[in-house]
């Protein structure tokens, strides 16, 4: 092994080749299996919008609320923005490459095997810890909107372990203060919260069993089982489920735009942007958190009738479909009350309730829609860690059997039912809401990834009609000036700030620290090599969307990419098909 291998490529049209080919391992089923091909481009319009309309715009677009204020709406525009720069370099090479995989796939055709085992580790991450995060969630406003209709769960069937278990904790120095029986009304009275309240509950009346309460998310189980059955049984049921419910949740959401212009108070948006810049970034997690499905429609690229015609387009009008909700959502949640009051897990319903504007009918419409929005976001992510361990287990970076293609549905099987085993299992026991923000940085060093991915490519090639070119524009003197400006502007109405990061060193500065040596590395090159702009805008607006997640998850990331090069050098580097053939050829 030599430093040149690990940065070996494929062509694309290898790559293509080889996707077209289909499997000719017996372990794979019959000799030339293919995806189905049925997706057409509204299809995966609605699939990027039932990635990007869920918890976000029913539950963290209100904690993002309280801390930017009005202000929040651009966040959105901005991190919408970041991920148009992206979108254009993902469009491109989903009509150069289409085929599955996704980052990986255009990562190994553009900067080599050992980034895109990387890039393919990450997402492996990214899908995975997303998913658990969103049946989690869609466990909690399932659970509510059956007590609505007044179905009660047992508390111990509808959270983690752990949460009950510090709950029951958190309660202990409180009991010796309250007057038998010990009553919920109580528990909160003497400081619990209500959902301390519920988790002590659920850790008192649980099940034993060799002493340990039995206590496990349900729900959550449920719902992940339910849609792995509907990914395996065919991308067709797939997406007739996914477009059915996205036309229903744009309805809803249409609707309570519509009726909440009515409620809206101006004076709710003075100031509109009361805690600053800061305020406004510090729900970038939680915003970029509800953006990070548009990439998933590359995912399918073998499963799409016109993949280089429509992959491109889809990725685009969804973008702006889901913008354009989020702001006037956001103007709406901000109009009605005021921002302070939003810092609440379901702002739409508190919004509509008594204390806003106070329409009692459409409380139900909300939680239904919440339950179904959730639904569809957890399929378009069951729909696509599949295809991209599909996509590695043909390099031979992962065992054969991942890129099994069942003969009767035409999906990948064997990944199919194991996503489901990686996120029922967790979800069922686990609370994953302190590591929620590693979906964030996975997906943003993805996008990151594919930007790079474009600058590698000739952009003064040869067009091929009919397909998607990301616009080239020279950013040899745009991009430095646009660096140095930034620069001046932190100078002149930042300096106390600006000063404090040239001076006093921190831990928590290392991620802005390194990503200013990034911005200057990349001017050097956008000025030597007339890189272009587009591409580079999206290398530093997610590079900066990523100093904003923190140390912490900085350091989680990097042990997480530490465990998957362990993987790479003791199996996929010795097993990689494109090593295998390069070696054969020196003999």
């Amino acid at each position: 092994m030599n430093l040149e291998s690990l940065f070996r490529t494929k062509s694309i049209q290898q790559l293509i080749t080889e996707a077209e080919r289909g499997s000719n391992d017996s372990v794979h089923g019959n000799i030339g299996d293919r995806l189905k091909k049925t997706l057409g481009v509204w299809d995966l319009t609605a699939f990027g919008v039932a990635a990007v309309i869920g918890a976000g715009i029913f539950s963290t677009i209100g904690n993002a609320a309280f801390q930017g204020g009005p202000g929040v709406v651009f966040l959105f525009l901005f991190t919408a923005l970041a991920c148009a720069f992206s979108a254009f370099c993902y469009a491109e090479f989903a009509a150069t490459l289409p085929i599955s995989g996704s980052a990986y796939s255009y990562a190994y055709a553009s900067l080599g095997e050992l980034i895109a085992w990387i890039i393919g580790w990450d997402l492996l991450m990214e899908y995975a810890i997303g998913n658990i995060a969103v049946a989690i969630s869609w466990s909690d406003y399932f659970t509510s909107l059956l007590s609505g209709y007044g179905i009660i769960m047992p508390k111990y069937l509808t959270m983690d372990f752990l949460t009950a278990s510090r709950a029951y904790d958190a309660a202990q120095p409180l009991l010796a203060n309250i007057v038998p029986p010990v009553t919920p009304t109580a528990l909160h009275q003497a400081g619990l919260s209500l959902s301390q309240v519920d988790g002590f509950e659920a850790w008192t009346y649980a099940p034993r069993f060799l002493g340990i309460p039995f206590i496990c998310d349900l729900p959550a189980m449920f719902v992940t089982v339910l849609v792995t059955w509907v990914v395996y049984i065919g991308i067709q049921e797939s997406k007739r489920v996914s477009n059915a419910m996205v036309l229903l949740k744009i309805t809803v959401l249409f609707m309570i735009i519509v009726l909440g212009a009515f409620y809206i108070k101006p004076e709710n948006w003075t100031p509109f942007a009361p805690n600053g810049v800061s305020g406004i970034l510090k729900g970038v997690s939680a915003v970029f958190f509800a953006y990070i499905g548009f990439d998933a429609i590359s995912t399918t690229a073998e499963e799409c009738k016109d993949p280089q015609r429509d992959l491109p387009r889809a990725m685009i009008y969804s973008l702006i479909i889901c913008t354009i909700l989020y702001v006037f959502v956001a103007l709406v949640l901000t109009g009605v009350v005021n921002y302070k009051n939003l810092e609440v897990g379901d702002p739409l319903a508190y919004v509509f309730g008594p204390q806003g504007a106070n329409i009692s009918w459409i409380s139900g419409i909300i939680a239904i829609s919440a339950v179904i929005a959730l639904f569809t976001v957890l399929l378009v992510f069951q729909l696509g860690q599949p295809r991209i361990w599909m996509a590695m287990s043909r390099d031979g970076l992962l065992p054969p059997i991942f890129a099994a293609i069942h003969p009767k549905y035409k999906t990948p099987w064997f990944s199919t039912i194991l996503t489901g085993f990686v996120v029922a299992v967790p979800a069922l026991f686990m609370n994953l809401t302190e590591v929620t923000d590693l979906t964030s940085i996975g997906t943003l060093f993805a996008f990151m990834i594919v930007c790079g991915g474009i600058l590698r490519l000739d952009p003064h090639r040869p067009r091929e009609p009919g397909k998607f070119r990301t616009p080239y524009i020279n950013g040899r003197i745009i991009f430095p000036v646009l660096v140095l400006g930034t620069i001046a502007f932190q100078i002149i109405f930042r300096n106390e700030a600006f000063t404090a990061f040239c001076t006093e060193f921190t831990r928590h500065q290392f991620p802005l620290t390194v990503y200013a040596f990034g911005i200057l590395v990349l001017s050097y090159y956008a000025f030597t090599r007339h890189l272009s702009l587009i591409p580079l805008l999206g290398l530093t607006s997610c590079g900066y969307l990523i100093t904003e997640l923190g140390i912490t998850n900085w350091i989680r990331f990097g042990i997480w990419l530490v465990v998957g090069l362990a993987i790479y050098f003791l199996y996929s580097e010795k097993n990689s098909k494109l090593g295998k053939r390069i070696e054969s050829k020196k003999f």
